[in-house]
This record gives C-alpha cells, sequence and structure tokens, in this order.
C-alpha cells in the first residue's frame, strides 16, 4: 500500500537495459566523476591561496558528493561502476556478462578523459596537458593498493549487508581515503590514465602511471580473494544445503 498521491517509482534493472544505453551511463557517469575531480583541483587551488590542506579537503568533499549523486541517478541503469576494477570484479562474480566488459571498460576510459576536457574547457585551460604532478615511490604504490582493497571490500560487503546504501558508503569512503593514504586514493584505472591528462592540482605524471595501476590491480586482487574467502561456507554447510535443495526437487 502506498501514500495517497505518492508515485512508485520502478527502478530499470541493469540487465534489462540494452548494452549500448549502459555503456552510455557509464560514460556519462565516468565523465562526470572527472569533472568533480579535476574542476573541484582546479577550483579549489585557485581559491585556497596557496592553503594545499584546505584545497584537498574541498577536492575530497567534492568528488565524494558527486560520486553519491551519480550512484543514486545511474546505478539503476547501469550499475553504477565507473572504474574498470569494479566491472571486473562484477564480472567475476558474475553479475555482468564477460562478453559486456569490454564495452563498459572502452566506455569508462573514454568517458574519464572526456571529463578532463570538459573541467579544462569550464576553466579556459588546453583540452588535454601532460600533468607535471608527481606521484612516485613504493608508498604511494602501497597507498594504491590499500585504497582500492578498501574500495572493493566497501562495495562488496555493503551490497551484501545493504544494497540500499552502497552509494552513501561508497561516497564516504572515497572522501575518507582522499585523507588517510598517501596517494589520495585514485583507487580507479580510468580515473588515473585520464589524471595524467590534466596539469592542475589533481593530475599525476605520466611516468608515475604504471605504478599506480600496478598497486590498483593488486589492491583488486587482493579484495577479490579475501571476501571470497570470507564469504565460503564451508564443507558441511554446503553439502546440507545441497542435500535439502535435492529433497525439495525430488518432492
Amino acid at each position: 500500500m502506498r501514500a495517497q498521491g505518492v508515485p512508485v517509482v520502478v527502478e530499470p534493472a541493469p540487465h534489462r537495459v540494452d548494452l549500448p544505453r549502459r555503456m552510455a551511463g557509464e560514460a556519462c557517469g565516468t565523465a562526470f566523476l572527472l569533472v568533480a575531480v579535476v574542476g573541484s583541483g582546479i577550483m579549489a587551488e585557485r581559491l585556497s591561496g596557496g592553503n594545499v590542506g584546505l584545497a584537498l579537503l574541498v577536492n575530497a568533499v567534492a568528488t565524494g558528493g558527486a560520486l553519491l549523486a551519480l550512484i543514486l541517478a545511474l546505478g539503476p541503469v547501469t550499475g553504477g561502476h565507473f572504474n574498470p576494477l569494479v566491472t571486473l570484479a562484477e564480472a567475476t562474480e558474475g553479475g555482468l556478462a564477460w562478453r559486456e566488459v569490454p564495452g563498459y571498460l572502452l566506455a569508462q576510459v573514454l568517458g574519464a578523459f572526456a571529463g578532463v576536457a570538459l573541467a579544462h574547457a569550464m576553466f579556459s585551460l588546453s583540452v588535454f596537458a601532460p600533468s607535471s604532478h608527481v606521484r612516485s615511490g613504493a608508498a604511494q604504490v602501497l597507498a594504491e593498493a590499500i585504497a582500492t582493497f578498501g574500495l572493493l571490500s566497501v562495495i562488496r560487503g555493503s551490497v551484501r549487508g545493504w544494497p540500499r546504501g552502497v552509494a552513501f558508503a561508497v561516497a564516504a569512503y572515497v572522501t575518507g581515503a582522499y585523507w588517510f593514504t598517501s596517494s589520495t586514493a585514485f583507487a580507479n584505472p580510468a580515473v588515473t590514465l585520464a589524471r595524467a591528462a590534466t596539469d592542475t592540482f589533481s593530475g599525476i605524471r605520466p611516468v608515475d602511471v604504471p605504478g599506480f595501476l600496478f598497486g590498483q590491480l593488486i589492491g583488486a586482487g587482493a579484495a577479490t580473494a579475501f571476501w571470497r574467502w570470507l564469504l565460503r561456507r564451508p564443507a558441511a554447510k554446503r553439502q546440507a544445503l545441497d542435500a535439502t535443495a535435492t529433497q525439495e526437487v525430488a518432492s
């Protein structure tokens, strides 16, 4: 029963929307994510008067807020990945067909670069500019591994325990991870590649990109393995469930 005058909104499931439209949604969402990351970085740097801590705070809050809104808006249509590692994890767990993965990855990467270009255009900068922002060293690679492990863990745990709260959990984690990691938690290969094309507050030198990607892959692999182990049913329980299912089918 619903309250009078309150419409019932039927949210489309991702698998009910054709792949080209889901790709468009992923590209749009990833583009706006980069607009938020790069645009807020430029604005924060211009208005902070040289206070790097204040600029980072503004950048983190703007990114987290935008990510929350984007997942809520596009999640029901595309799954709200905006991240190749999330897409790969979803496919690994059977939530997305492997034949659709290349389309998602392409859309995310193209969307990320489009977002950088749009952010630059808003602030009268050249379309792309190789970044000179140094983000190198083993500590930063480790930070990316930790950031990515945490991100995928938050997604996996939230989907299992509080599905409606996934967007809030992810946005909160990303906002916090800006501050508790030395790398400011890129945790996203598409974002990392695109941020190498902006010589602004949020950029990363192209030469530092491989290290970040390596750390992200390690973190994603570790998170996937950890959650598989964490949620694995004991052999005895699996056998009992299989036996119960067999009895129900037989009856």
